[in-house]
């Protein structure tokens, strides 16, 4: 992880004081930006993401499908907390808190969206962050790309149906033509376009070619990021000013969800008696969000304005801390999941005197 990339959480948030501030002195300037739509969809923010979105897909190599056998039961764990369980148990936790505990404490016109914003950031697994976290517990590395591979394919068919089927549930009206379009701007093109680059690059300049494209393309990519949170909150600063808890209470449902899951993938991977490398990482893609696609989905079906659009970007704002946490626990943990007894300093008896 480069320092750029270990400091996200600071560079985030100065992008929400550089946005706030930006949106109070130049509202006319966001007011443009805003209104620079075609079929609903922000032109400025649409390049931003594709930049956001496209350099990560460049990393995965869909041919790791092959080796999805291999850990059957790490891809079998995973599978079912991030589309059975992660989905639902954040639109669980989002009626809970926000729907009903923190109510009185957000703005009322807003609740139902803030409930969107959290679905729809729970419902998409995370895809190039997972590598970093994969790498700090030691994880399998083909399990880690198998999987994500798998992740990102079933994404492109599930996101919308779960999406829309939880946003029902919530009583939110969905846009269904507005989230289909969603689908095929920000993942299926995306995907396209990525594996022709990527397959390009490989028959021209093999894996120095396409490494050497990404390392130019990461910082383009967490640039692209921050240029979108600036964004979003030069239109969100005043509603944030007047109530600056939103933020804070819009992380707890988001901080219990990622333990929880993550904690539920470590906890079924060590009683199917998968390998620790494996359930490592099968922990972290199991809690991690794609909150990339998250913002652009919010923004696309809600607008910039909107709670949604703002609930996706408090997942930007604690993934990097929280998911450290993670990794720590999961390395902490080793000597447990492995069945290792605890080490003790062994005391000396007493001798004669």
């Amino acid at each position: 992880m480069t320092t750029f990339e270990r400091y996200l959480t600071v560079w985030v948030g100065l992008c929400i004081l550089a946005g706030i501030g930006l949106g109070h002195l130049f509202p006319g300037l966001f007011q443009v930006i805003g209104a620079a739509e075609v079929a609903k969809v922000n032109l400025p923010v649409a390049t931003l993401i594709w930049l956001m979105i496209v350099p990560m897909l460049l990393r995965i190599d869909f041919a790791a499908l092959g080796q999805v056998a291999q850990h059957w039961r790490g891809i079998g764990v995973t599978l079912f907390v991030n589309w059975a369980v992660k989905p639902f148990s954040m639109a669980a936790l989002g009626w809970l808190f926000i729907g009903y505990l923190f109510r009185p404490y957000l703005p009322a016109d807003q609740i139902d969206s803030y409930i969107a914003g959290l679905i729809i950031l729970a419902a998409a697994p995370c895809t190039a962050m997972v590598f970093v976290w994969s790498n700090l517990t030691r994880g399998e590395p083909h399990f880690t790309l198998s999987q994500v591979a798998l992740n990102d394919t079933i994404m492109v068919f599930a996101f919308a149906p779960i999406v829309g089927l939880l946003l029902g549930l919530s009583a939110i009206t969905v846009p269904w033509d507005t989230l289909l379009l969603s689908v095929v701007l920000y993942i299926l093109v995306p995907v396209i376009l990525a594996q022709a680059v990527r397959r390009g690059l490989l028959a021209r300049g093999g894996e120095a070619a396409l490494l050497r494209l990404l390392d130019r393309l990461q910082p383009l990519s967490l640039l692209a990021l921050l240029a979108t949170l600036v964004l979003l909150f030069g239109f969100q600063g005043e509603q944030i000013l007047a109530q600056p808890l939103v933020i804070a209470l819009l992380a707890v449902p988001i901080l219990i969800q990622v333990y929880f899951n993550a904690g539920l993938a470590y906890l079924l991977n060590r009683l199917s008696g998968e390998q620790h490398c494996v359930a490592g990482p099968s922990a972290l893609i199991g809690a991690s969000n794609f909150f990339e696609l998250a913002v652009a989905a919010a923004i696309s079906l809600f607008g910039f304005r909107s709670g949604a659009a703002l609930a996706t970007v408090v997942g930007v704002l604690i993934e990097v801390p929280v998911m450290l946490t993670v990794v720590w626990l999961v390395n902490r943990s080793k000597g447990w999941y492995e069945g290792h007894p605890v080490e003790r300093p062994a005391h000396r008896t007493a001798g004669p005197s």
